[in-house]
């Protein structure tokens, strides 16, 4: 009889495990925006300010991506090397102004919103006043620009048509931004985005699994002692 209990209840336990690992993590939401880059020798870091607040030096490269993220630890870079020397070659240096050199980078088609078509990425050199903000350099050569009421970045040159900084669920659905977009836009926490997900079990869902073991094993000693 014990071994009979020990045996009806075994697979009760061994499908709830299964059940718990097999069950999928749920695809987080993210943000539709233009995030804010700053280049360097090194490549590219995530902004900690937002392009009115940054007043570049001549010879910096500031980038801009427009991609589909959930914060800025998984935030697409621009993908084009911050190159002042190569961007500016063009354009020589000018007294009582400074180059900026900036990467416009619209981003791929899985990241536009339905109905567009993303431009192609380029280059620009902007010659500007030496007290000009980033988002002035921006102005002087990717117009037309389009901002929210709060200052969030919309659109460069036009693109998106609309839309600002909206919310994309798992499965592809839009909602009304939230604020955590503007924060994210305009820029808080700087990472390289290089953020590597994992392809391991959770800590939620190991705890799931020993909480089940846990319940397989009580039920099988309910068992015993019945049939004891």
């Amino acid at each position: 009889m014990r071994r009979a209990g020990r045996a009806a209840a075994l697979p009760v336990v061994l499908g709830a495990v299964l059940t718990v690992l097999c069950a999928g993590p749920a695809q987080a939401a993210g943000y539709r925006y233009w995030s804010f880059w700053e280049g360097s020798g090194t490549g590219w870091t995530y902004a900690t300010q937002g392009p009115s607040l940054i007043r570049p030096d001549d010879g910096a490269v500031q980038g801009f991506r427009f991609s589909v993220s959930e914060d800025s630890q998984d935030s697409a870079k621009p993908r084009r090397s911050p190159d002042f020397a190569k961007i500016c070659a063009e354009t020589p240096a000018k007294d009582g102004t400074k180059r900026v050199a900036l990467v416009i980078d619209p981003g791929t088609a899985a990241d536009a919103p339905a109905g567009e078509t993303p431009p192609a990425l380029r280059t620009a050199c902007a010659r500007v006043a030496p007290d000009a903000s980033a988002a002035e350099a921006l102005a002087a050569v990717a117009k037309p620009l389009r901002y929210s009421s709060d200052a969030m970045l919309c659109a460069i040159s036009g693109y998106p048509d609309s839309g600002c900084g909206e919310q994309v669920s798992g499965n592809g659905d839009e909602t009304p931004a939230a604020s955590a977009a503007g924060s994210a836009a305009d820029a808080s926490d700087a990472s390289d985005g290089s953020g590597d997900s994992g392809g391991g079990p959770s800590a939620g869902l190991l705890v799931g699994v020993g909480a089940v073991l846990l319940l397989g094993i009580a039920a099988v000693a309910q068992a015993r002692r019945r049939r004891g």
